[in-house]
């Protein structure tokens, strides 16, 4: 029986992930020992348009890992416990608090080395928030604004901040219509 032929019919024909059933095929969940049904899982085009390419991921798209993450097959677990890690979301950490993988699961899982979150920078607020990207915040503090003839009062919010992806310490955001960088000590956020 073909690889192809195989996931179909344990899958069904439904994608794996997201229960599609448009576009049909087999994806490899590297690295694999061995060239088998095991060692891949039935997707759709749209989950693998965003599995090969992080650029497209749409994280709505993936709230469907609140089904699939609890299959049987390892490796579709491996694939939701990836995914889980690539979404910069609450309710993805959420998810990825509650997935259990067994050891061998788990070895294969982080194999690829994708998901090191130790090393991921932390944005926290004065508070000790989690701060994410377009999150609102207000300032605890009177901060003069160097470089500008003007001082961002407490109490001002700042809607939609960036974060600096290399300084867990420092935000960006808009205040008085103006582009500035915030250390993070100085917001809560709303």
């Amino acid at each position: 029986m073909s690889i192809i032929k195989a996931l179909q019919t344990r899958s069904n024909s439904i994608c794996e992930l997201c229960s599609g059933t448009q576009n049909l095929t087999a994806f490899v969940v590297e690295p694999t020992q061995s060239n088998n049904a095991d060692s891949h899982i039935l997707v759709c085009e749209t989950c693998r348009e965003q599995l090969e390419d992080s650029e497209k991921i749409n994280s709505n798209h993936w709230r469907c890992l609140n089904e699939s993450m609890w299959s049987e097959i390892p490796a579709v677990q491996v694939m939701a416990w990836r995914m889980l890690n690539r979404l910069d979301e609450a309710w993805a950490r959420d998810l990825l608090d509650m997935l259990y993988l067994d050891e061998e699961t788990q070895a294969w899982a982080e194999a690829t080395g994708e998901a090191n979150q130790e090393d991921a920078v932390v944005h926290k607020d004065s508070n000790g928030a989690i701060l994410q990207q377009g999150d609102n915040v207000v300032l605890i503090q009177d901060l003069k604004v160097k470089g500008a003839n003007f001082t961002a009062k407490r109490g001002t919010a700042v809607r939609r901040i960036s974060l600096v992806e290399d300084n867990p310490e420092h935000i960006e955001g808009k205040v008085e219509g103006q582009q500035i960088v915030i250390l993070t000590k100085y917001v809560k956020k709303i």
